[in-house]
């Protein structure tokens, strides 16, 4: 299950980096607690999530060109820095009793900008540290952080936001991505012998797209992860409406709600990692995108707090077990002159088209309900993914 920590520079790294997840967890709930106390508007929450991560859609292919050019260690070394600051920023405004809608939507677009580039140079640097070997098992065990922070950072959330308030929140990810830094800092990950650049960032581009679209695969890998970004996750964002109005549970039964989703997204992670290379993984890609679409229409539908803990683990499990056997297969698909590219198109329709769905979940929660815009959501995933088994049934063959 834990291969890959056997190699010292993923394991370095793979520590710091859970560290500075716990943080941003932190912070994520915190923000989203801010908003909703400052404006009480599932529409605004909605849009803080699409601007937060708008720039990826924009910006997350030319990151991926980058990566494949410069050194994805530098690349990270600037983007942590550039995060920590944006973290002290908010904590001060906070404090000061100065922070404003404006000025979180405002910070949210910086910060989205710097995980542009930051996510393709991450995704694709652990092929760097492990060796496609131990590729999945990385990967799991990167998912498995970032879940398992997913359960530590909003339960410590909810204590903190009633005890330090949200500004201590904000302070805490600010000095947890020191973790990372030092640990960037610490490893050596070794400097693979990279073409000269001879192509224009547009041209680059055109080989990119001509390499997937030879690939039908590859299309519709990609396709499923967009879907699920558009309408499986979105739900995130209305964590707050369904604590506060839907369940009545408060600021801690938020945490708990959202380590709920973590608790059974780490089950995912780790069970992909006990599996390692295992044969199978299309079959297993089918079911989980068929447990997400039912369970996000069961939790639409619930209104009892401990069936929605419950449900919310298994779409926990369901996601994360999506995006790292995509994540992994596109990996052990791509060359490596492509990798850091394919990756951001990774991040394209992952992290790029979250904003949309953000949006469209907010929009529809504004005029009709939290549960309709998750509802719709569900019926979305289910029809698209029952198709997509009907139609290419070649891809439950993917080894």
């Amino acid at each position: 299950m834990f291969s890959s920590l056997k190699v010292r520079n993923f394991r370095i790294y793979w520590i710091g980096m859970l560290l500075s997840l716990v943080g941003t967890w932190i912070q994520m709930v915190a923000q989203s607690w801010l908003v909703f106390d400052l404006s009480h508007s599932s529409f605004l929450l909605g849009l803080v999530g699409f601007i937060s991560t708008f720039p990826i859609f924009l910006l997350s292919l030319a990151g991926g060109i980058v990566a494949d050019r410069v050194n994805k260690r530098k690349i990270m070394l600037f983007t942590q820095h550039a995060f920590m600051f944006l973290a002290f920023v908010l904590a001060a405004l906070t404090q000061f009793k100065l922070v404003r809608v404006s000025h979180i939507i405002f910070i949210a677009l910086l910060n989205g900008i710097v995980m542009s580039f930051d996510a393709p140079a991450r995704q694709a640097v652990v092929v760097e540290l492990v060796g496609k070997e131990h590729l999945l098992n990385a990967i799991a065990l990167n998912s498995a952080a970032f879940n398992s922070a997913r359960i530590i950072g909003p339960a410590l959330a909810g204590i903190f936001i009633a005890s330090i308030g949200m500004s201590g929140c904000f302070y805490i990810n600010g000095f947890s991505f020191l973790s990372v830094i030092i640990a960037l800092l610490w490893i050596k990950i070794p400097d693979i012998n990279r073409p000269a650049v001879k192509n224009t960032f547009r041209k680059d581009l055109g080989e990119t797209f001509s390499f997937i679209k030879d690939n039908r695969t590859l299309v519709i890998l990609i396709a499923m992860v967009g879907v699920t970004s558009l309408f499986g996750i979105s739900y995130v964002i209305l964590m707050p409406v369904f604590a506060q109005d839907i369940l009545r549970v408060g600021s801690k039964g938020l945490g708990i709600l959202m380590s709920s989703a973590g608790a059974g997204a780490l089950s995912g992670a780790l069970m992909l990692a006990a599996l390692g290379d295992f044969k199978h993984k299309g079959r297993l890609l089918f079911v989980a995108s068929l447990v997400l679409s039912l369970s996000l229409i069961l939790f639409s539908l619930s209104r009892t707090y401990i069936f929605s803990l419950i449900i919310l683990a298994v779409v926990g499990w369901a996601s994360i077990t999506i995006t790292a056997l995509i994540n992994t297969i596109l990996q052990v698909l791509s060359p490596d002159k492509f990798r850091g590219r394919l990756m951001s198109i990774f991040m394209l329709t992952f992290a790029g088209l979250w904003p949309f769905g953000n949006l469209l979940a907010g929009v529809f929660s504004h005029f009709w309900g939290a549960p309709f815009a998750v509802l719709f959501g569900g019926v979305v995933c289910s029809l698209f993914f029952a198709g997509i088994n009907t139609a290419f049934a070649h891809i439950r063959k993917i080894q």
